[in-house]
């Protein structure tokens, strides 16, 4: 279905480059991965097995070449919301359903329309995620005891004040400590895999001189197996696939999102280019895959492929070797990461969630004061203090109504008519109050679709009341048709008709003009009648008007008859188009 040549020509030196990218992008995966998998809600080892078999399967699976898939930051809020809701086992259903509907965005090439979400809407809902994060973290940072994770934002910060006396001062130590490696180090050694650095040196301390005095993924989650889970398929069932559609959409909506964006990062970074609904469909199959193994749902890292690239890595190689080196680090090592304190963790995922935050985008869409602010404001607040799913709903809904209104100003009706000019009709339309009563022209500018047929509709229907004999459209400026503005263009024609009157079209583009086709109206105007250009049809009216409609006028003072009559029988028509 999917022409694949991501793996073709690889070399031993492509080999060799990928397997450093994929150790160096595996050194960063390990504690992003134990980190967001807590902030979730979940054991920190759902979020290892998450890395190893999404990462393992995307690189071979997707569509980009430098795609590293795994647990990330925008999920922390829709799936802590599903463990508190519903509980971790309906988690992994969610998961499951996501996948299956990122596999069939992918085989229905539905790719390239989520490129179309408003950023607005992206920016609101990714800064709301990272405010919650942020906050999240606040917790361990602080080292405040017994507080309850609850599912609404100011749910937590009251949690918070409950047990602010319970601050651990070992725990804040550890947390500066941390976040000084993280701001400090890169400074001075930019290549080093400061994440781990800096879940190692606060750990270290805290081991040798303050064992006891801090909570650790040893006293909370009981230590990480040193192994792969069995292979486990979830109970699914017609009422929890009706309970957890709406948190399964939305997860694969932001899998969707954050794996694409990830993937024209990379190609910005390479100069290739990914295949979106391959890409969804390897996403779509990883996530269907990784839950039946524990694991949390996954896309597309942004960071760890920028690392991956940075790296060296040159096919998709990189991300298996990722996979296996995780894998590998997790058998070896896993006992000693019981050792590692909560409060080392905090400035990781508080970095992250700043970086994530998007605050340039933010203030420049805030500073625009127009719909894409209102967009962004109601999003972002959404996010924060109701839950992501109905951010995302109103966001778009939001958007969508933005734009019809925008894109309803745009219509532009407007009144023209010939005028006389030393014995010849005129270059241009000029605007006019006064004109021959028994002929109309009006140039129509913009869409007809549902969002300005009330502006269409008025604005003609006025037409029809004063009883003009001909009536020219000029839509050669009308870009496309939808079916609201051909049922109003179908209704202004037939009772125009009705009334004995003449319908001209002129310069209709070729999507209306199919529409017309398509719906009858070509017929019902007449195929005479529908001229590719203005002068054509002017020039048909005035024969009409000197022919027929002229000799019964009665207002025969108006400045267009000596017009009407000179051009006519001079046949010299110069109107333009």
């Amino acid at each position: 279905m999917f022409r694949d040549d991501r793996f073709s020509g690889i070399t031993p030196t492509d080999v060799k480059n990928d397997l450093i990218a994929g150790i160096t992008v595996g050194i960063v995966a390990i504690p992003l991965g134990m980190a967001f998998a807590i902030a979730s809600g979940v054991s920190p080892e759902y979020g290892i097995y998450t890395t190893i078999i999404a990462g393992i399967l995307v690189a071979i699976l997707g569509g980009s070449r430098f795609q590293v898939a795994g647990p990330t930051g925008a999920f922390i809020p829709i799936l802590l919301a599903v463990v508190l809701q519903y509980g971790y086992e309906n988690l992994l259903i969610a998961g499951f359903l996501a996948g299956i509907i990122l596999l069939f965005m992918g085989i229905f090439k539905i790719g390239n329309l989520i490129k179309f979400i408003p950023r607005s809407v992206t920016i609101g809902f990714t800064a709301g995620i990272g405010v919650i994060i942020f906050t999240g973290q606040l917790a361990n940072f602080f080292g405040i005891e017994n507080v309850e994770k609850k599912e609404f934002f100011h749910q937590n910060m009251l949690e918070l004040a409950k047990h602010i006396h319970t601050i651990n001062g070992y725990s804040i130590l550890t947390a500066i400590i941390g976040l000084t490696c993280i701001i400090v180090i890169p400074r001075f050694a930019p290549r080093i895999p400061i994440l781990l650095v800096a879940l190692i040196i606060p750990t270290v301390i805290a081991m040798l001189f303050y064992p006891t005095k801090i909570e650790t993924i040893g006293t909370a989650y009981g230590g990480i197996p040193s192994s792969l889970p069995s292979f486990h398929f979830p109970e699914i069932t017609i009422e929890k696939v009706l309970m957890l559609w709406k948190p399964a959409f939305v997860i694969a909506f932001l899998g969707g999102i954050e794996s694409l964006l990830s993937a024209v990062v990379a190609d910005g970074m390479t100069g290739k280019r990914h295949n979106s609904n391959r890409e969804l469909v390897g996403q779509g199959i990883a996530n269907m895959v990784t839950p039946l193994f524990g694991g949390i749902p996954a896309t597309g890292a942004i960071a760890r492929t920028a690392t991956n690239i940075k790296s060296g890595a040159r096919t998709p190689l990189s991300g298996i070797f990722q996979g296996v080196f995780v894998l590998i680090t997790l058998i070896l090592f896993a006992p000693y990461a019981s050792f590692i304190p909560l409060a080392s963790m905090a400035p990781i995922l508080m970095i992250v969630a700043w970086n994530m935050s998007e605050r340039k985008a933010f203030w420049q869409i805030l500073k625009l004061k127009k719909g894409d602010t209102l967009v962004l404001l109601v999003t972002f607040l959404l996010t924060v203090f109701v839950n992501l799913t109905v951010a995302v709903e109103v966001g778009l809904l939001l958007a969508m109504i933005s734009f019809i209104v925008r894109m309803s100003r745009l219509l532009d009706i407007e009144k023209l008519v010939p005028q006389d000019n030393l014995g010849v009709m005129p270059k241009n339309f000029l605007v006019a109050e006064q004109n021959c009563t028994q002929f109309d022209i009006y140039t129509i500018e913009g869409p007809l679709f549902f969002g300005t047929a009330t502006k269409f509709e008025q604005t003609l229907t006025r037409v029809i009341n004063r009883r003009a004999k001909i009536l020219l459209l000029r839509m050669n400026r009308v870009p496309f048709i939808d079916a609201t503005g051909e049922a109003n263009l179908a209704t202004l024609i037939s009772n125009f008709q009705e009334s004995n009157g003449i319908i001209l079209v002129s310069g209709i583009s070729e999507q209306p003009l199919k529409i017309l086709q398509t719906s009858g109206l070509y017929e019902q105007i007449g195929s005479e009648r529908i001229f590719e250009r203005t002068e054509q049809a002017v020039e048909y009216a005035m024969t009409i008007l000197q022919n027929h409609l002229c000799r019964s006028c009665r207002q025969k003072n108006m400045d267009q008859c000596e017009a009407f009559q000179i051009a006519t029988s001079e046949k010299n028509v110069t109107v333009t188009k």
